[in-house]
């Protein structure tokens, strides 16, 4: 009996120590020291045992503190208040305190007594408006029925500051309380409320110690830290640290390519003034720098003549980083050290620029070369083509097995496949892995497959036609070789870069046009020879003097086809190509005045064409940089050569010979800003000065380009060329040479200088806007072809790529020119303001 009582004691003792005299909870986490007189027992952890815990796993918690069954601890001592403290510390629980539940003999047994904090059930914003408590939402990202700790709230907290931040409120107030949820046990709804407070601006930035350049020079060079004042509506003003830091370091760069090596931004601070701002910034530009002397070391492959020839630095330039860097390792408008190297195979080549000597305002430079050996090319590994077949990519690709590294061709390789439509360009890698060892090299290529057929299903308000519906099916990448397998039609074939074609376009019984193509890009699969034929087919019945009327009985119909062969040629260099086709019309005309001189009969047009071409673009979606050159020739039998007497009517046979000539060049400006200029230039004629030129394959200017009203070219055998700001062809407000009662210009010239900025390069839908300049004009004959004579126009427009649907655009643009008025049209005031949409093609 007196065993039991003093074991009762000793019990009762320790629990008193440990739960009453030093309760051990979240805000004690350390074990008190024991009541005078008693001295720590050591025990043997005998078991432990969780309670209070509902959400959370009771293994993990045990496994958290730290403590082990047999592990021997003293009690009181400090092994327990370690273990509630590693508990504590993950942040989960709102508190923490332990039991002894039992004693045998030198075991002792542990109950971590647990209160588990609230989980998050939903959040709210109040002080703000929906459109910003959704963008909140996706950035913060709270996730339902995470736990409500402190730092997610001191995180949520700071995001949402940060957010309101970046948008000018400096200084932005979040306070957030929690409200406990009675539809769901231990969880509570969050209620963030926002204080944006004002909005902050930029109204000065001024600049200390900078000698060299002026204030406006150096604003000039920030990116995004601009000065919010008249007239600068553009500018936000905004002030964000991160992208100051970054303007900054884009400030230091422009310094040290103008020689300023060791300019510095000693300082910066930000001066408030309410909701106004200054930045004021202090600079050491120190002394400005020139090369001097450039020796060359390590060189054996080229002598030190042809290198300094190739960097282009004289002695006494001014010292630039950046124009070093560019002359040595990739230089984008000429040749530098390393493409001179890499083009040759020397994949392991290196060059390190080492200043020998900086004495005064000059600096002497040594180029310490590593040539290494010539890397030849081992495997070629493409990635990502889901779709498209590997030879289609492979037959591309300048860079094969065996043959010398080449970084121009590999380049090379990367446009080719960016121009072939299927991927996107933005995307398309390079990844050269050399081996040292054994002098080779693996190149492996990624790509990323978007969609590239396209559905057209359109309507558009054509000037005589009326209402005319479009329906379209092109499929770029069809494999005419898997069509034989049903299994292969999800929804058609596809993979080996061929392209079929089909448009049907129509308003009831007066217009219908139907036409089908198909193009093999590689004719025998072995080279770049294309092949392709057209058929089409239209009909445009019951032509009046002012609209259609079907009672009348005039219709215009034509049957065309055409088959076309085209190389690539290695000569003057293999952006080269050489098309050659052969086509075949058919004109019927009967009781219809669009012609002049040929209102009935039969026409028939035999014509050869000739195109020698030149694309180095390197994105045809977005142009950043390159040309398209083209000069075509379409030639019909010399008919009237041959033919005495009388001269050949034309309701026989169509004779000309045309010209067409179409230049368009890009050239980055800065950043994504892309300058594209064009010029075009075309003409038509007899072989015999006494025949009169005819009436078909003549140039009609005005408009989107797209034909009468807008409409596609509804009026076949004739050339229409886009020319915004005035109107389409037909209109009796258009040019003169392209109004009704007119058959169009004999020649005609035109020029374009256009401003691209691309709003999103997403395959899915490329957005660029534009601002164009442009002038031309057609004339009837050679008499009157003046070549400055041109009807000038200026205006803004967009451009909308989506891959399901092809092109679509608008432009806006304004007429300087007054264009002289028709017999009865002379009382009409015309109108300067165009607006034009575009469907499917670029206006040239």
């Amino acid at each position: 009996m007196n065993l039991f009582l003093n074991t009762l004691g000793r019990v009762a003792a320790i629990v008193l120590t440990l739960g009453v005299v030093a309760p051990l909870t979240g805000m004690a986490q350390t074990a008190a020291p024991a009541a005078a007189g008693d001295e720590p027992k050591r025990y043997e952890l005998g078991g432990i045992t969780v309670s209070g815990a509902r959400y959370l796993d009771t293994n993990t918690l045990i496994g958290l503190t730290g403590l082990r069954v047999g592990d021997p601890i003293s009690v009181p001592g400090e092994e327990i208040g370690k273990a509630i403290r590693k508990v504590w510390e993950q942040g989960i629980l709102g508190d923490v305190s332990v039991s002894i539940t039992r004693i045998d003999g030198n075991r002792i047994f542990l109950d971590f007594n647990l209160k588990e904090r609230p989980r998050l059930s939903k959040f709210e914003f109040t002080g703000i408006g929906k459109s910003q408590a959704d963008d909140l939402k996706n950035k913060i990202k709270l996730i339902r029925g995470k736990v409500v700790t402190d730092a997610l709230l001191s995180n949520t907290s700071t995001q949402v500051r940060k957010f309101y931040t970046n948008k000018g409120f400096l200084d932005a107030k979040v306070n957030i309380t929690q409200v406990p949820d009675s539809s769901l046990s231990n969880s509570v709804v969050l209620k963030i409320n926002v204080d944006k407070g004002g909005k902050s601006k930029i109204r000065e930035i001024a600049f200390e110690g900078n000698e060299a350049f002026k204030d406006s020079k150096l604003k000039g060079k920030f990116k995004k830290t601009k000065e919010k004042k008249f007239p600068k509506f553009l500018n936000s003003g905004k002030f964000q640290r991160v992208e100051f830091e970054a303007d900054k370091e884009k400030l230091i760069e422009f310094y040290n390519s103008q020689g300023y090596r060791d300019a510095v931004v000693v300082s910066d601070s930000l001066i408030r003034n309410g909701e106004n701002l200054a930045l004021r910034i202090r600079l050491d530009e120190g002394p400005k720098y020139y090369f001097r002397n450039i020796t060359w070391a390590g060189n054996y492959l080229y002598d030190d003549k042809t290198l300094a020839s190739v960097l282009g630095i004289k002695e006494g330039s001014v010292y630039s980083k950046e124009t070093l860097d560019k002359r040595l390792n990739y230089n984008p408008t000429g040749q530098d050290i390393t493409s001179l190297y890499m083009n040759d195979g020397y994949l392991f080549f290196s060059i390190d620029p080492v200043e020998t000597k900086v004495e005064g305002d000059s600096i002497d430079i040594e180029m310490r070369i590593t040539e290494g050996v010539q890397a030849r090319i081992k495997e070629v590994n493409i990635a990502g083509n889901t779709k498209t077949t590997d030879h289609v990519l492979r037959r591309e690709l300048r860079t094969l097995p065996g043959d010398k590294f080449n970084r121009e061709l590999l380049i090379r390789s990367q446009r080719e496949i960016s121009t072939l439509g299927y991927f996107d360009p933005e995307k398309v890698g390079i990844n050269p892995v050399p081996n040292q060892a054994d002098g080779t090299v693996d190149i492996n290529y990624t790509v990323v497959e978007k969609p590239s057929d396209q559905i057209t299903l359109s309507g558009g308000w054509g000037g005589y036609a009326g209402f005319i519906g479009t329906v379209g099916l092109v499929f770029n990448n069809f494999s005419l070789r898997k069509a034989k397998d049903f299994r292969n039609w999800t929804p058609v074939p596809a993979g080996d870069g061929q392209r079929i074609a089909l448009n049907v376009q129509a308003n009831g019984l007066q217009y219908q046009a139907y036409s089908f193509s198909f193009t093999e890009p590689w004719l025998g699969g072995r080279k770049p020879n294309s092949f392709s034929f057209s058929l089409n087919k239209t009909i445009s019945r019951g032509y009046g003097s002012n609209s259609f009327d079907i009672s009348n009985g005039g219709y215009l119909k034509s049957n065309s086809a055409s088959i076309s062969l085209g190389r690539r040629l290695r000569w003057p260099d293999d952006y080269f190509t050489l098309s050659n086709s052969l086509s075949a019309t058919q004109y019927i005309v009967k009781d219809y005045p669009y012609f002049q001189n040929f209102r009935n009969g039969t026409a028939t047009n035999i014509t050869l064409n000739t195109t020698l071409s030149r694309n180095s673009i390197d994105n045809p979606t977005f142009t950043r940089r390159g040309s398209s050159l083209s000069l075509s020739v379409n030639l019909t039998p010399p008919y009237s050569v041959f033919k005495t007497g009388a001269p050949l009517n034309t309701s026989e046979w169509v004779e000309f010979h045309k010209w067409m000539f179409d230049a368009s060049w890009f050239t980055p400006i800065v950043g994504k800003l892309v300058l594209n200029t064009r010029a075009h230039f075309g003409f038509i004629g007899t072989y015999k000065s006494s025949n009169q030129i005819g009436p078909f394959e003549r140039f009609k200017l005005g408009g989107s380009g797209l034909g009468a009203g807008g409409s596609q070219n509804f009026l076949v055998g004739t050339e229409y060329i886009g020319l915004r700001g005035y109107a389409d062809p037909g209109d009796q407000n258009s040019i003169p040479t392209a109004r009704t009662e007119q058959n169009g210009g004999a020649v005609y010239n035109k020029y374009v200088m256009e401003l691209r900025y691309p709003v999103s390069l997403n395959p899915a839908a490329t957005v660029y806007i534009l601002s164009f300049a442009e002038a031309g004009n057609a004339f009837d004959n050679y008499t009157n072809y003046s070549p400055y004579k041109l009807y000038r126009s200026a205006g803004v427009g967009a451009r909308i790529f989506m891959s399901a649907f092809g092109l679509l655009g608008f432009d806006f643009g304004r007429a300087f020119d007054a264009i002289p008025r028709s017999a009865g049209n002379a009382g009409t005031a015309q109108d300067r303001n165009q607006f034009h949409f575009i469907i499917g093609q670029q206006i040239r």
